[in-house]
Order: structure tokens, then C-alpha cells, then sequence
């Protein structure tokens, strides 16, 4: 049932995403499963160091095998290392999502927003994660208002 509901969650996120990326292919973002397609993911920048993607891999390959808590200490670890790349920021509101920590999710979406400068596709990741926990907090009036946000930046 729980891998059921991470795939439904993962879905949730990868379908509210379409935006291009100028990121590099061969960095992979920080999906779980299988579901998610290489166009639907939101990939580390350019200047992301290579410390950074190497702990993102190790996060990733973590989720996958279902340990969410060596994933979540990977990602802190990226995070002390790049404070400000609101990619590290939106990788762990993904991840508080999938441990169902949904107000945490949601503050750490709204802080990769306030570092994601023009990033629309970040942002309307970000606020399909907002949606999702509004959604699973029982706020179906500010789900569907963060819904239109993510309408919104992707035009």
C-alpha cells in the first residue's frame, strides 16, 4: 500500500511538470521509481558542484531502495555544502512529501520559491508540492489555489 501511494504521490509531481531544462542530460534529478520521464524532471543546475551531485546519486539511489532516512541525511548534507541552491530545497520538500511530513514539505517548496529566481519549472514543482500537501492536510480551497500557481508558471 505505501509503495502504491509513492508512486501516486511521485505521479502527482511529475505530471504537474512540463517546462524545459537547459540542464546538462547525464544529471539525473532526484526522483523515485520509475515513473518519472528524464523531461518531466527537474535537474540540477550547471553550477552544482560535483560533491553536490554525488550525494544527490546517493540520496536517489537511497529513496529507491526505500531508505528515506540515509536519503534525507545525503541531502542535508548537500544542502550544508549549497544553502542557496533551491534545487537541494525542493528535493527535500519532494522528499518530506514521500514521509508524509506535508507541512514540512510545503515550508521547504515555499523556501526553494524564494530562491528559485526564474526557474518557472522549479516553482511549479514546487507548487504542485504545496498542492499535494494542501490536498493531504484536508485545505482543498488552497490546494486548488496553489494548483493555479502551477498552472500559472507553466505558460
Amino acid at each position: 500500500m505505501l509503495n502504491r501511494q509513492l508512486l501516486v504521490i511521485i505521479w502527482v509531481l511529475v505530471a504537474g511538470l512540463s517546462a524545459c531544462s537547459t540542464a546538462p542530460e547525464k544529471e539525473q534529478g532526484f526522483e523515485v521509481g520509475d515513473d518519472a520521464q528524464t523531461s518531466d524532471r527537474i535537474l540540477p543546475d550547471r553550477r552544482t558542484s560535483k560533491t553536490v551531485l554525488a550525494l544527490l546519486d546517493n540520496a536517489r539511489s537511497a529513496a529507491n531502495l526505500g531508505q528515506l532516512s540515509k536519503s534525507e541525511s545525503q541531502l542535508e548534507r548537500a544542502m550544508r555544502i549549497e544553502p542557496r541552491n533551491a534545487v537541494l530545497w525542493h528535493y527535500l520538500a519532494k522528499l518530506r512529501l514521500l514521509q508524509e511530513r506535508t507541512d514540512e514539505a510545503a515550508e521547504l517548496a515555499a523556501r526553494s520559491n524564494s530562491l528559485a529566481r526564474k526557474n518557472r519549472k522549479l516553482m511549479a514543482g514546487n507548487w504542485q508540492i504545496i498542492a499535494h500537501a494542501r490536498y493531504q492536510n484536508g485545505d482543498m480551497a488552497g490546494a486548488q489555489k496553489a494548483q493555479q500557481k502551477v498552472e500559472q508558471f507553466k505558460k
